[in-house]
């Protein structure tokens, strides 16, 4: 416990913001997505690819729906793609996706600090906003910036210094916390101190996770 707060203390030295990617880092979804993946891509008879999730990792939720669009020959236009993938993360969101472990603690002590937080994810208004309003995360919040905000997606910068200028804080005194490499990447090209997250989804990636960011943890707990 002492070795975790000591993480905690430096990793918060000099900090005047929290950013957090969504999935992965805030909640345990990153599984959601490959199962929408393969039932999607199931209805047209296409079988998931094996690298698509290297293929797509970082991109925007708009981005994504452009590749499919691109890359699978399925009659929807781009912004029914993303329709629907909205429709069927909804529930799965609603019931089925908690809070990363330790979230909550995490969340009232940076409130506690005057600590500014902020969301980055590369994922759609409709379903951040449904998020935070199912684990009660807006009155913590202050900014949310989603890909389709921004012109580029991770590992470019952009969404990462977009929230940074709407908080009103130096990217030098941001902490970011994510759990893939684009993430990561995105985090530092942005100039900011970056805390990798354990996730399943990444595992395969833990070590370049940790030589790639200041931090590593395995969850939020005892962080607070």
């Amino acid at each position: 416990m002492e070795k975790v707060w000591k993480e905690r203390h430096e990793m918060l030295c000099n900090i005047d913001a929290v950013i957090f990617d969504m999935d992965g880092s805030l909640v345990d979804s990153m599984w959601m997505w490959k199962a929408i993946d393969i039932e999607y891509l199931g209805r047209y008879g296409i079988a998931l690819p094996m690298d698509l999730q290297s293929k797509i990792e970082g991109m925007s939720f708009g981005e994504t729906a452009e590749y499919f669009k691109a890359h699978f020959p399925i009659p929807e236009s781009v912004e029914e793609i993303m329709e629907e993938w909205n429709r069927m993360a909804w529930d799965k969101y609603m019931y089925e996706v908690p809070l990363k472990k330790g979230i909550p603690a995490f969340l009232e002590g940076c409130k506690a600090l005057g600590i500014r937080l902020g969301i980055a994810t590369s994922n759609s208004r409709i379903l951040v906003e449904n998020v935070a309003k199912v684990h009660n995360l807006r009155d913590y919040f202050s900014c949310i910036i989603t890909g389709t905000d921004v012109l580029r997606g991770k590992p470019n910068p952009d969404i990462y210094l977009a929230v940074a200028q709407e908080l009103d804080v130096s990217p030098a005194r941001c902490l970011v916390f994510e759990d893939i490499v684009a993430g990561i990447l995105a985090g530092k090209n942005a100039g900011m101190r970056v805390c990798a997250v354990e996730d399943e989804y990444s595992v395969q990636n833990r070590e370049a996770k940790k030589e790639l960011a200041d931090y590593y943890i395995e969850d939020y707990t005892g962080l607070f």
